[in-house]
């Protein structure tokens, strides 16, 4: 039963991650080595990637960090997102492990948190570095990783009981670094 209630929320999540993103757009702030085509990211200094990566991908994202009740306190079990491109089109899934998986090319990046950096009222910014890619698309090769801009996704408040789960809506934008050559 808890496995059915995990997938009925996460396809839930999906569905309305891929409706709302038909709604709305994620924000960029300017910044100054990148080509014309990629918005510009603006991260605290703490997520600053190394130098030698160059970003070569940024998506807005929208989803829910799905929670659950261990213990009577709320624990962070996935996330589940569709990221999409400038024009509002889905290019990816976001998804536990974390992974990101284009659904354009197939390509694929897991990936570590290395760095946080909290916000007010809104899961913390990250930095994470690749574990892993797959194929030779827009995730393949990637090395880093930056959750920006964050809104929402902060577990419920107060206690729980049993084996409850919780999802709460966020945005981000997810900012993508490869190798400088």
């Amino acid at each position: 039963m808890k496995l059915a209630k995990r997938l009925v929320l996460t396809t839930t999540a999906v569905a309305a991650a891929a409706a709302a993103t038909l709604l709305g757009t994620t924000t960029v702030q300017a910044a100054s080595e990148r080509p014309a085509h990629i918005p510009a990211v603006h991260a605290p200094a703490a997520l600053k990637v190394p130098a030698g990566n160059k970003l070569t991908a940024v998506y807005s994202a929208r989803g829910v960090q799905t929670y659950t009740c261990t213990d009577g306190a709320w624990k962070f079990l996935e996330p589940a997102a569709v990221l999409s491109d400038r024009a509002h089109r889905p290019v990816a899934l976001h998804s536990r492990g974390p992974v990101w998986v284009s659904t354009v090319d197939g390509s694929a990046v897991n990936a570590s948190a290395v760095a946080s950096s909290p916000k007010d009222g809104a899961i913390p910014e990250l930095l994470l570095k690749a574990t892993a890619t797959r194929g030779t698309g827009v995730f393949g090769d990637v090395t880093y990783v930056q959750r920006l801009n964050t809104t929402g996704g902060v577990a419920p408040a107060g206690a729980c009981t049993g084996t409850e789960q919780a999802g709460v809506r966020y945005t981000a934008t997810y900012a993508f670094y490869k190798a400088a050559e």
